[in-house]
């Protein structure tokens, strides 16, 4: 959550990020995608909306100190998420 690329970001984003962060602390990849779903969500009802760098930079920080195998499974359940946000838009 020190990501230097977190600096100067929105207050709001940084704690719907903080909140997910802390929602996902001890959860393996696959269940996170509920968690990820819930940030959209939850950012979108405020009219927040993340740009690609910021969403690269919340996957990161949930990488960090995983698993290969978590890494893989964190990054399948984005491929869901988007294919989920494509055919609900």
């Amino acid at each position: 959550m020190d990501h230097p690329a977190m600096n100067g970001m929105d207050p709001v984003k940084l704690e719907l990020i903080r909140l997910a962060a802390k929602q996902t602390a001890g959860k393996s990849g696959r269940s996170l995608a509920p968690v990820m779903m819930a940030l959209i969500t939850s950012a979108n009802k405020k009219g927040i909306q993340f740009t690609p760098q910021e969403m690269s930079l919340i996957l990161d920080i949930l990488k960090e100190g995983r698993s290969r195998e978590e890494q893989n499974q964190i990054d399948q359940m984005v491929q869901m998420v988007r294919t989920h946000m494509k055919n609900n838009t």
